[in-house]
């Protein structure tokens, strides 16, 4: 568990210096809007991200465009909102766990889709030992993006640490589908893989 532990944490930790920053804006120059499309520099969208994720060659390739895909959860669209994730991340490096609930809480008042809101809450639950809050706030980041396998992470060692070994590597098996070089989940894979996959239906 403290692998869980740890990825949450540097997850929080990330989110205080990143949720923050802001892409360039783009020129409203109307001669820069003339441009053909192809001369115009854009940012990648979510789902070009993860595309370029999923054919990741190497574990540091996919370090730094699951980094650029993190800086995007971390920002919901709303300045108060990401102000009061980025305090709830503070408290959480102090270990004031119930003011980052209360701080979260706030966010998801305001940002009730946001789905880092809700994982982040249920980082911060488990670190209370509320396994079950912190699995329903997983289940709620999922619902609304499929894609967040940090959440996907997390839920998988929430059920290896309740011996749920089939939905433990059910939930590790959506991470490698959407970010196939975490070398760390790939581990656990190899190894419960056969165990499980052997085992009578």
């Amino acid at each position: 568990m403290r692998f869980f532990a740890s990825i949450l944490i540097l997850s929080l930790s990330l989110a205080s210096h990143t949720a923050g920053a802001q892409e360039p804006a783009r020129p409203k120059d109307p001669k820069e809007q003339a441009r053909p499309p192809h001369a115009r520099p854009r940012a990648s969208t979510l789902d070009e991200l993860f595309e370029r994720l999923g054919k990741a060659q190497t574990e540091r390739e996919a370090e730094g465009i699951s980094s650029l895909i993190e800086r995007r959860f971390a920002r919901s669209g709303s300045d108060t909102a990401d102000l009061l994730l980025n305090r709830a991340a503070e408290a959480f490096g102090k270990k004031d766990y119930p003011l980052a609930i209360e701080l979260i809480d706030r966010v998801l008042v305001l940002q009730p889709n946001w789905a880092e809101a809700w994982y982040k809450r249920a980082t911060v639950f488990y670190q209370l030992d509320d396994p079950v809050g912190a699995m329903a706030d997983l289940h709620r980041a999922l619902k609304i993006e499929p894609r967040h396998f940090n959440a996907w992470t997390g839920l998988g060692h929430i059920l290896m640490a309740s011996d749920d070994k089939a939905r433990a590597l059910a939930a590790y098996r959506k991470v490698l589908a959407i970010n196939p070089q975490m070398s760390d989940v790939k581990t656990i894979v190899n190894r419960l893989g056969p165990e499980i996959d052997g085992q009578d239906l």
